[in-house]
């Protein structure tokens, strides 16, 4: 969605699609439009999961625009649309001529798909309040955020402990069908709701990996994954706070972590955001001000000068221990909101970021109202503190490390990731 296209229960409920701009970070619509999240909630607002704000715009008549923009010329429209009406005629006894509304819908999906934004996107009626049901109820899936990338539907990050992942799906993963049908030209709020379903049915996924295509067959579940996992490591000393998503409940989470690592009486710190789609902006706002003065920029909210541009700053909590060093893991996997945090914690020179290159979701997304239908439009984009855009390039390591496995398992020692004894050989030796 991504967009975000979640299939799980969300700590908030919202009274038709009504969001505050300022509260979720989708994935694609999902986690503020972050990318879609196939699990429960349909979008990643990041389920998207999802990054990206959905914010909600009144219905014409009551505030938007209608006034017809006499500079267009729509002669060509117009020849079209009477051409139709004159020639043409039914050739499928199963087919029936569009009503003059559902022509206008297709018009107006097309003026959106004009845009080459994945993001932007028109729902007529039926698909609004899918829509509606998706991000404001609970669902069965599979536990995975998509997305498009490079025009292809593709896995950002199967969930910790969900179907997906013990299917073995991976991230980077390009979906190419589902159930049979292809993908090519699918939105991603249209995937995920075609791989949502009932709990205990099936969905049959085509993947493209490595070249190589694979079937994998996913029973769909309720989706409940953990926010927050943490622990010492006794041998080399370091504290590892692992994220797998920003709900509501992740700041206080990751207070109550942080906390155990200030008791512990290391110096070393990992924060773990690989695999995690995002979610809520003000978890990431939050999480950031335990290591941030008050007032630090933590990310900028661009509007390209269309509206105020607004910036999230830091509470200031900076209640790190004196001499600890900061290592923030991320991967392909790590979007929206995880991004959001670690590129405000490296601009900021308070951590090191270890491994790959996120995966580069950071727009924001308004919903409309139109007569019954809605229509979902990116107005803004991510900036972080130092002038870098989100979208499209995700935060790039300072140390760059491959790992084995696209979702890793928390475990607070060095065997079998990489990417977690990369980042203990730098907090224990500077190198």
């Amino acid at each position: 969605m991504r967009g975000i296209l979640f299939e799980m229960k969300l700590p908030w409920k919202l009274p038709t699609i009504k969001i505050n701009p300022n509260s979720v970070v989708m994935r694609g619509v999902e986690f503020a439009l972050v990318a879609a999240i196939a699990f429960g909630i349909g979008f990643s607002f990041g389920h998207n999961g999802s990054s990206s704000v959905i914010s909600h715009i009144p219905l014409i008549g009551d505030g938007l625009d209608s006034t017809p923009d006499q500079s267009v010329d729509l002669a060509d429209f117009w020849k079209a649309w009477n051409a139709l009406e004159a020639n043409y005629v039914i050739t499928h006894a199963s087919s029936t001529m569009p009503s003059i509304k559902e022509r206008i819908y297709g018009a107006i999906s097309g003026l959106a798909n004009s845009y080459g934004d994945p993001y932007t996107v028109f729902f007529p009626p039926k698909e609004a309040k899918q829509f509606s049901d998706t991000i404001s109820g609970s669902f069965a899936g599979v536990g995975m955020e998509i997305d498009i990338k490079n025009n292809v539907l593709t896995v950002v990050a199967p969930l910790k402990g969900t179907p997906a992942e013990k299917a073995g799906i991976k991230a980077g993963d390009q979906v190419v069908a589902i159930d049979g049908k292809m993908t090519e030209g699918l939105a991603v709020d249209e995937a995920v709701s075609k791989i949502r379903g009932p709990v205990g049915t099936t969905v049959d996924l085509t993947i493209i990996r490595g070249g190589k295509s694979l079937d994998i067959k996913i029973v769909r579940q309720t989706i409940q994954v953990p926010e927050t996992e943490d622990g010492l490591d006794a041998k080399s000393g370091v504290y590892h706070i692992a994220l797998y998503e920003f709900t509501s409940n992740s700041a206080g989470l990751f207070d109550k972590a942080f906390d155990r690592f200030k008791a512990s009486g290391s110096k070393k710190l990992v924060i773990d955001l690989r695999g995690n789609p995002g979610g809520y902006l003000e978890s990431a706002v939050d999480i950031a001000s335990h290591f941030l003065r008050e007032g630090t920029t933590v990310v900028t909210e661009d509007f390209g000068g269309k509206d105020t541009n607004n910036t999230h700053i830091s509470a200031g909590y900076n209640d790190v221990p004196s001499g600890a060093k900061v290592v923030v893991l991320v991967d392909a996997g790590s979007a929206s909101a995880s991004e959001i945090l670690a590129g405000a914690l490296q601009d900021n020179k308070v951590a090191t970021l270890v491994g790959t290159k996120s995966f580069g979701k950071g727009s924001v997304q308004t919903l409309m109202d139109l007569d019954g239908g809605s229509l979902k439009v990116t107005v803004a984009r991510w900036i972080t503190p130092a002038g870098h855009w989100i979208m499209g390039n995700g935060v790039t390591p300072d140390i760059t490390s491959t790992i084995a496995t696209s979702t890793p398992k928390f475990v607070p020692d060095t065997s079998g990731d990489p990417q977690y004894s990369r980042a203990v050989q730098f907090l224990t030796t500077g190198k």
